[in-house]
């Protein structure tokens, strides 16, 4: 890692095209835009363990700081550094065309020190748009969906807001350059404290996109669809464990 940084400082120095040709390295995201027009994200992952933010909703004490990014057109990387204050709290980065411009962003799970989980939306050059805090400490988000869900041509994002206490689903579409929450349903989870996965997703089992969760006391499997404007929930079964949510994610 630290011949990564070397070789970035490296990068953002060199003074001609035929050396940022040559090198073809790291690149360390600032606030200033590294690309005329974003290329898009085909592939990204977690990167730099941290222990700086003491939650361990996923098992244990170790969040990330960094986020790499494999760009179209680009055999180099590009890692978005967070500052200290805050963490990438999450599974796995979702690479995704949230705007509908071709160009595949990604959606992640941040968390700040004082200030709990929000969902992101991040380009190569930076941060795209984010939903609010959840506003406290040590409060988490689960990430459900990403998906035009009521057919109408643009992608929401929809996730469980504190998934252990509020239980609450929550769909938002990226529009006007930011995040707005359509419409919630609360009563609903998809994770439990010390889980290193998160359970249920999407799936489309022949009458349009459906989310798969559970009933807040883990008893039921719940299907919830979208119609533009609410949510519509229905009892699919009895929850037992993990093969619950994948037969149901099968459609069987």
């Amino acid at each position: 890692m630290a011949e990564a940084r070397r070789l970035s400082l490296r990068l953002l120095h060199a003074r001609s095209r035929r050396a940022w040709r040559m090198l073809c390295v790291w690149l360390v995201w600032t606030a200033t835009p590294l690309f005329a027009a974003d290329p898009g994200i085909v592939a990204a992952r977690y990167v730099e363990p941290t222990t700086r933010y003491a939650h361990g909703v996923l098992g244990d004490a170790v969040e990330h700081g960094g986020l790499e990014l494999a760009l179209e057109g680009f055999s180099g990387r590009t890692i978005i550094r967070l500052p200290s204050e805050r963490v990438f709290e999450d599974t796995e980065p979702r690479v995704v065309d949230v705007d509908g411009d071709g160009r595949a962003e990604v959606v992640v799970v941040e968390a700040h020190q004082d200030q709990g989980a929000r969902l992101a939306i991040y380009t190569a050059s930076g941060l795209l748009a984010a939903t609010p805090y959840i506003g406290q400490r040590n409060r988490w988000l689960a990430p459900l969906a990403i998906a035009d869900l009521d057919g109408d041509g643009h992608v929401e994002l929809a996730y469980i807001d504190r998934p252990h206490l509020a239980k609450t689903l929550r769909v938002w579409r990226y529009q006007g350059g930011q995040l707005e929450q359509i419409t919630k349903l609360d009563g609903l989870t998809n994770h439990r404290i010390g889980e290193r996965d998160i359970g249920g997703g999407l799936r489309i089992c022949g009458a349009g996109p459906e989310m798969v969760v559970a009933s807040a006391d883990w008893q039921r499997l719940i299907a919830v669809t979208f119609d533009g404007g609410s949510l519509a929930a229905r009892d699919i079964g009895p929850h037992l464990d993990r093969t619950s949510f994948a037969l149901a994610l099968a459609c069987k």
